[in-house]
């Protein structure tokens, strides 16, 4: 007899927990027939929860039984929720088999956070499916996963014939030249798609060149992240020749890439007749002053850039200097954030920043070491409240 206060699928937990700890898991013959001997089970405590929450955690459960894995618990906890976080919880490939099966009956959760744990291609397949056929969720972090190619190809093909998602993160996955081929048809094939998140990868020149003219054509995106991986000389022309046709895109941080002088002046010439862009992060890319200068080029034009990030390039005072006055000279300029930090600067830069600060008192200039407060926000795609 179950106790007043045991939870419903409690039965379930405790005779999994024994079987794991008998180190001999079930096949999923065996976990059929288990599941089959508890349907009365099943029917007895359906009067006890709402007939969707019943349906969702029987069939998560015996999805964990046919492959083999332990429940997650807070899954099982979910509810009515509308994010279901599973970081850190080494799920797996079989564990994401589990886990796609019950996505499908759940329409209350908006939000997938799956980050870190070694999905790999074939856990990125399984989620796939759910994916594409769910109508609900519209932020999915897929980050440290270890998808590959093989992966994202999956992803991006059950994303392209599924509208509900606006914002996806495969930042950690490893993701070469090979995946931007897919990524480019993603862009060009899912409007709906709001903010990409490509960060900490392996993405080179030749990537960046396949992503570029997709940039170029696509409509929707409003904001990607391209930092951390080695997009360099063609490669970061070609993204910023895409920024430069692209009407909608708002932020773009393509630090710590190595763009180098090239592309910087690319940027630059993008800079001077985009007129959506708002946030552009270029901080540690190699930037000399002679960079600087050519991107300062676009910033005497540019009537919409809010948020300026050079930091940590080696443009010294001069390029700085350059930057800043080609801010000046520009009485449109919508400037609110200049970030030099850990660039040194001479007493000359200083005198010139106060004086552009008397034309612009509201730009916030971050130099050095020192600390300056901004509060930035962020693209709505999700909230909790929703």
């Amino acid at each position: 007899m179950r106790g007043p206060l045991q939870e419903p699928g409690e039965k379930e937990g405790q005779e999994e927990g024994a079987a794991a700890a008998s180190g001999c898991p079930a096949g999923v013959r065996e976990a059929k027939k288990g599941l089959d001997a508890d349907s009365d089970s099943d029917q007895e405590t359906e009067g006890a929860r709402k007939p969707g929450e019943l349906g969702k955690d029987t069939l998560y459960l015996r999805s964990c039984r046919a492959y083999s894995v332990v429940p997650a618990s807070c899954f099982l906890r979910q509810g009515s929720a509308p994010e279901l976080s599973l970081r850190h919880r080494g799920l797996g490939p079989q564990g994401a088999r589990a886990l796609a099966h019950a996505l499908t009956s759940n329409p209350c959760i908006k939000r997938l956070d799956l980050r870190d744990n070694g999905l790999c291609g074939a856990g990125a397949e399984a989620l796939a499916g759910a994916l594409s056929r769910s109508c609900s969720i519209c932020d999915v972090d897929l980050s440290e996963n270890r998808l590959g190619a093989e992966g994202a190809q999956a992803i991006c093909a059950a994303l392209a014939v599924s509208p509900a998602v606006q914002r996806l993160q495969l930042a950690g996955n490893g993701l070469e030249e090979q995946a931007a081929q897919c990524l480019a048809e993603l862009l060009l094939a899912h409007t709906g798609l709001k903010s990409l998140d490509l960060s900490y990868n392996q993405l080179n020149d030749q990537a960046g060149e396949t992503l570029g003219p997709a940039l170029a054509e696509n409509t929707g995106l409003m904001e990607l992240n391209v930092s951390w991986n080695h997009v360099r000389g063609l490669g970061a022309i070609a993204i910023a020749r895409g920024l430069e046709a692209n009407i909608f895109l708002r932020v773009l941080d393509i630090s710590y890439n190595g763009c180098g002088d090239s592309g910087a002046s690319a940027v630059g010439e993008a800079l001077k007749t985009n007129n959506v862009l708002e946030e552009l992060y270029m901080s540690n890319n190699r930037i000399s002053a002679a960079g600087a200068l050519s991107l300062g080029l676009g910033l005497r034009v540019n009537q919409t850039l809010r948020i300026l990030a050079v930091s940590r390039n080696p443009m010294r005072s001069e390029g700085c200097s350059g930057v800043l006055k080609s801010v000046q000279a520009n009485p449109q300029s919508a400037l609110e954030l200049l970030d030099f930090s850990d660039i040194q600067v001479n007493r000359e830069f200083d005198d010139l920043a106060s004086s552009v600060k008397v034309i612009l008192p509201g730009l916030c200039i971050k130099m050095a070491a020192r600390r300056v407060e901004y509060k930035k926000e962020l693209l709505a795609i999700f909230t909790p409240s929703e």
